[in-house]
């Protein structure tokens, strides 16, 4: 039975910083903050949170938040502009909100501004479309070119997913091209994943080029999630290890990337989609 509680709202988030509430149906949950447009929370209707935000995140306003999903653009990893890029450092708005029979879905929308003007500049549009499901969440991630000359970008949703390190596994990478950032971030070193399942035993920095459009990841903690996309594709397994002592058991990072550039011309779009479900 529906809850009168299903839908969209708006809450107060830590630091006072404003968030949505999405429920389905089924009460299965998530929660976005306008703040870098950051999904911080997937609750399947169990109850449990698939997402992990790091204990040492920030609601400030002055980084970007450390945890679920933030938001890689136009730049992902370190550049010409801040690292990863401002989106996950500017205010998105709320354009639209949708409730179905089984599922709640919200639109968000992200401009260009004097903060992002002064480090690219471009004018541009960023929609952004979550929708919750029972036990899926789903993202489309679409950018417009509103400038009157080209531009390129890098992109990527920078998943952290509450795990065991320990336990946690990613199968469907096997035969990827791989650029390992350990030990030198500056010098990837280029290679094939040869295993079938790959897991986090250290530090891990990996690139997965031309990664397939579905992976199976066991997050150790007995969920099996499926990470399904379009036009991601990349993909990123990272964890930091020691590097973060506080935290590292408790998640591993499986992202979405687009990591070539994306050439826009005046008016051109480019679209993503993700979809994590419970297998």
């Amino acid at each position: 039975m529906a809850s009168s509680t299903t839908g969209v709202r708006v809450a107060e988030g830590e630091g006072n910083l404003p968030k949505l509430v999405l429920t389905s149906p089924q009460n299965s949950e998530a929660e976005i903050y306008l703040f870098g447009g950051c999904i911080t929370s997937w609750k399947v209707a169990s109850g449990k949170d698939l997402l992990f935000v790091r204990p040492d995140a920030v609601f400030n306003k002055i980084k970007p938040i450390s945890g679920g999903i933030p938001h890689c653009f136009p730049q992902f990893g370190p550049g010409l502009i801040q690292q990863h890029g401002f989106g996950r450092n500017m205010d998105w708005s709320v354009v639209d909100s949708q409730n179905a029979d089984d599922n709640a879905a919200v639109t968000l929308e992200l401009k260009d501004g004097p903060y992002s003007r002064a480090m690219w500049d471009f004018a541009f549009q960023a929609l952004y479309k979550v929708i919750v499901g029972a036990d899926s969440l789903s993202t489309e991630l679409k950018i417009t070119n509103t400038d009157d000359k080209p531009f390129s970008f890098s992109t990527a949703l920078h998943t952290y997913f509450r795990a065991s390190s320990a336990g946690a596994s990613v199968r469907g990478l096997k035969g990827c091209k791989t650029l390992n950032k350990d030990p030198d971030p500056k010098n990837p070193i280029e290679g094939k994943e040869d295993r079938d399942a790959v897991t986090f035993p250290g530090f891990v920095d990996t690139v997965y080029l031309d990664a397939p459009n579905e992976l199976q990841f066991d997050n150790g903690l007995g969920d099996k999630i499926i990470i399904k996309n379009t036009n991601w594709s990349d993909a990123v397994l990272w964890n930091p290890h020691t590097q973060m002592e506080a935290c590292y058991r408790d998640f591993v990072c499986v992202e979405n990337a687009k990591l070539g550039d994306v050439k826009l011309e005046p008016g051109q779009s480019w679209t993503a989609t993700q979809l994590l479900s419970i297998s």
